[in-house]
């Protein structure tokens, strides 16, 4: 006996019906893998360790051109340049984070 065409829209319904249920567990086996977490600590620590670095030679040649004598800073010397550099360098290593 021919098979009615509303049993062949049922059988076909129930096949994408399974087909849908099969991708969607392959999705989810897919997502288990966590993206990384929120990334608002970006902005905050990028300008933090940028304004550090520009304030670090700000104060350095200031302070070598004057003739004060900072205790830290004078024992330095010129690798008061390299930290302060450094730290600019850091911020923006820092920014190729921020989404």
């Amino acid at each position: 006996m021919p098979e009615s065409s509303v049993r062949k829209a049922a059988a076909e319904k129930k096949k994408l019906a399974n087909q849908a249920q099969v991708a969607e567990k392959r999705a989810e086996k897919t997502r288990t893998v966590s993206a990384p977490g929120s990334r608002q600590w970006v902005v905050p620590a990028f300008i933090t360790v940028g304004l550090v670095g520009v304030l670090w030679l700000v104060v350095y040649y200031i302070t070598a051109s004057v003739g004060i004598d900072v205790p830290v800073m004078s024992a330095l010397n010129y690798w008061n340049v390299v930290i302060g550099m450094g730290a600019m360098a850091a911020a923006f290593g820092l920014a190729t984070l921020w989404k």
